[in-house]
């Protein structure tokens, strides 16, 4: 623990002294390693240790925050005091007994990032960056990075929840970048989790290199997308950033509660195709967006967003379950002591199905096959997303044909959602850092193969000489 419970309890009675009704301590210790490749050499070998502790105070309606880079008794009661000040009104000593859960998911790590060597971690992303250089020779730039995070926390608030633990992730990325002298694409492959290097026993680096740089390839070589409405095949593979952007942060409470969000006062109303059930699930063994302990020290937990095309519930933290006098989802999440916990997504997808992905290529018979999503703009309010297609094939009489470049799916989430009219049997997770009011959380995102009927696909105008 980093901080003796008697001295959690002293600085939270003294944050409460101002008049709040509600004070929180969140203390971490970080430790992480990055390497990354550039330009064919190892530019840079890094590693850090952050500390700190933020304190919460809540009275009412009102929050006030502060933080301090020193872990110790004193630092911590000027700080409370400080925070306690600013929250105005008169201040009673609480009643602080604590209760100390024990998890409920155990998250075991096989191969912890602190014991293995540097150098086998270069090791790892040499392979990578040679691996992706050796696929053709118009590859012309591969970048490679690998990173862990190990994170110690202790969470204490005056309902008497305290709360230790250590999260462990990693992390590997490879773009490569591929030129014919007129025409420049990527490939992009990653894989990471709640986990050590045990990622790599089922993620070979040079496979993943391998699998950035033909698609960098396969890209080079397609012909422009065409342009209109049409039916459009979201591949398992593509990851489920559509979830994630244009569903998942409208599901958030705070943007619902603010009346930000398109699906605001919607619950128990048909917001999906009765083929579409959403899930956001913190205790997936493994992946980047789990958790024992969210970051008010409440249990991760899987709750179901929608089902069978019905709104259920919206994701919670402390202060917007607060407001509607019910409990958090375990969805209080933060970037580091320094940033207050908001609502925010861990691992959201949309639950399998039942019809065979292949099938639904099959019985599709033209269209638009996605199979890796590029970067992409929401607007929450409305639900209106404009997205990029990474890697997409067109579809002719029900068979997967030529590869296209330049496509964008532009469509009102909702909508989409709506207009669902087949979900796979199989499910494929991507991972990220999502950013949200400046701070960046991992998460983890998936969704099976699911076919729209009409969707709006964006295409290029043709270059000269090209068919």
């Amino acid at each position: 623990m980093l901080l003796a419970p008697e001295d959690l309890k002293a600085v939270l009675e003294v944050a409460l002294e101002g008049g709040g009704d509600f004070a929180e301590i969140f203390l971490e210790r970080r430790r992480t390693t990055g390497i990354t490749c550039e330009d064919n050499k190892i530019e840079r070998v890094h590693s850090g240790l952050d500390q700190g502790a933020g304190i919460r105070v809540i009275r009412g309606e009102n929050t006030v925050y502060g933080y301090t880079n020193e872990i110790t008794r004193e630092s911590l009661l000027e700080t409370a005091r400080e925070v306690g000040k600013a929250v105005g009104g008169r201040g009673t000593k609480p009643q602080i007994r604590w209760q100390q859960p024990e998890p409920q998911w155990d998250f075991r790590v096989k191969k912890r990032p602190d014991g293995v060597p540097v150098e086998e971690k270069v090791a790892l992303v040499r392979r990578a960056n040679e691996a992706a250089r050796a696929v053709d020779e118009r590859i012309v730039q591969v970048s490679v990075a690998y990173g862990d995070v190990i994170q110690e926390v202790t969470i204490a608030n005056s309902e008497g929840v305290l709360v230790e633990d250590e999260r462990i992730r990693c992390r590997f990325m490879v773009n490569a970048v591929a030129s014919n002298g007129k025409i420049i694409q990527t490939g992009y492959e990653s894989a990471g989790g709640l986990m050590g290097l045990e990622l790599f026993e089922e993620n070979d680096p040079a496979e993943l290199a391998k699998k950035a740089a033909e698609r960098a390839v396969r890209m080079l070589e397609a012909r422009p997308a065409p342009a209109g409405r049409m039916t459009v095949v979201m591949a398992g593979e593509a990851g489920g950033t559509m979830i994630h952007e244009a569903c998942g942060h409208g599901l958030e409470a705070d943007l619902v509660q603010k009346q930000l969000s398109v699906y605001a006062g919607k619950k128990g109303q048909q917001v999906a195709s009765p083929l579409i059930t959403v899930i956001d699930d913190a205790t997936i063994p493994g992946k980047y967006g789990s958790f024992r302990f969210d970051d008010e020290g409440r249990p991760g937990q899987r709750t179901v967003l929608i089902k069978d095309g019905i709104l259920q519930d919206y994701m919670y933290d402390y202060l917007t379950a607060r407001k509607e006098g019910r409990s958090s989802t375990g969805n209080g999440r933060r970037e580091s002591y320094k940033d207050r916990p908001i609502p925010r997504m861990t691992n959201t997808f949309i639950a399998p199905g039942r019809d065979d992905p292949q099938a639904i290529i099959r019985e599709t018979p033209k269209g638009l096959l996605v199979k890796r999503m590029g970067g992409g703009q929401v607007n929450t309010t409305n639900g209106d997303f404009v997205f990029d297609v990474a890697e997409g094939y067109l579809i002719e009489n029900g068979q997967v044909g030529p590869a296209v470049r330049g496509a964008t799916l532009t469509g009102n989430g909702p909508e989409v959602l709506k207009m669902v009219d087949r979900v796979g049997s199989d499910l494929g997770f991507s991972l990220g850092t999502c950013g949200k009011d400046g701070q960046g959380v991992p998460v983890g995102d998936a969704q099976p193969t699911i076919r729209i009927p009409e969707m709006v696909v964006g295409g290029i105008l043709e270059e000269e000489g090209e068919n």
